[in-house]
């Protein structure tokens, strides 16, 4: 299968901010109001939980950013993803998403809420298909970029992988 065969079958479109293809599989009815987190974070209501699919090609990437909630990645298909993860503690790491377990790849990867995060294609990979499960749900407003200059400081030690991984 193409990554094009995907992404008709799926009725993926562009990513309106990160890059790569997408398409919501799920919203929650029920909603959660923003007093019951226990702190400011969300300015209202929030589904408790939404998710979509997502590919990547080696053309595109999934920018740097941040969300307000949990983020759940899980492998579908195709080859191996390279997501980075700069911790609020100044702390960072590259996780493979992918399904040989014995190359340490992992087809589940939980991102908490505040961490900086950004994916591309392995090398050498023609695409993959993802899901990305947000809890509480994803709304525009609680997502959260920054230029590589900004990361790269506060992070050098993956300077390299955030000049890969963003836009400006």
């Amino acid at each position: 299968m193409t990554a094009s065969e995907v992404k008709h079958l799926l009725g993926l479109a562009p990513h309106p901010r990160e890059g790569g293809w997408f398409v919501q599989t799920y919203a929650a009815a029920e909603t959660v109001a923003p007093s019951a987190f226990g702190d400011s974070r969300y300015s209202s209501p929030r589904r408790t939980s939404t998710a979509i699919y997502y590919l990547l090609e080696p053309e595109t990437f999934s920018e740097m950013h941040r969300l307000r909630s949990d983020e759940v990645f899980h492998f579908y298909a195709g080859d191996p993803v390279e997501m980075l993860q700069l911790h609020p503690d100044g702390s960072g790491q590259t996780i493979v998403i992918g399904n040989d377990l014995t190359q340490g790849q992992r087809p589940q990867v939980l991102v908490e809420r505040g961490v900086w995060q950004g994916s591309r294609l392995a090398a050498g990979g023609r695409w993959a298909l993802l899901g990305c499960t947000v809890s509480p749900g994803f709304e525009y407003e609680d997502y959260d970029s920054a230029g590589r200059d900004e990361l790269a400081a506060r992070w050098p030690a993956f300077a390299e992988m955030i000049a890969a991984l963003t836009h400006r």
